[in-house]
């Protein structure tokens, strides 16, 4: 297995699926993730990429549930994943045949009294958790006269 490179992140996901093994294959062979480690006995994984960190559990009877777990699971969620290079990933998630949830796309979202930029995709995993992939494109400062509210178009 892997060594974290730096300190564990403030969050860490744990994410139970319906199969463990396709979970792993997609997070690892399709999106780059890496192992950090596992407990097979327990269907669980450890996953790593680019100092975003996820736990992925097997859904059983040990699994933590406040509800009926029914796919999609995570509903009303999605994970905004920074990675270096977006447009690699896509062609990665594209080449390996799986649905894009949402395009490639470049949006820019208010923050305050400026924009903040995302080149970013949408897709579900095996399970249905929605992941935004994304590369920061930096800030624009000031608002249109007319802006109102949501993502301000491209120019």
């Amino acid at each position: 297995m892997h060594q974290r490179n730096g300190p564990a992140p403030g969050l860490v996901p744990e994410l139970v699926c319906r199969d463990l093994e396709v979970s792993r294959r997609f997070y690892v062979d399709v999106i780059g993730f890496r192992v950090l480690y596992e407990r097979p006995e327990d269907r669980f994984v450890y996953l790593e990429r680019e100092g975003v960190e996820l736990m992925l559990d097997q859904l059983g009877p040990a699994s933590w549930l406040t509800a009926e777990a029914s796919v999609p699971f995570g509903r009303g969620l999605n994970l905004q994943i920074t990675v270096s290079d977006v447009d690699a990933l896509h062609a990665r998630v594209e080449a390996a045949g799986i649905a894009l949830f949402r395009s490639m796309e470049e949006a820019w979202y208010r923050a305050d009294d400026h924009h903040v930029g995302n080149r970013q995709f949408l897709v579900q995993d095996p399970d249905g958790y929605l992941l935004r992939f994304f590369q920061d494109l930096g800030r624009r400062d000031g608002l249109p006269r007319d802006y109102k509210r949501g993502p301000l178009p491209v120019a």
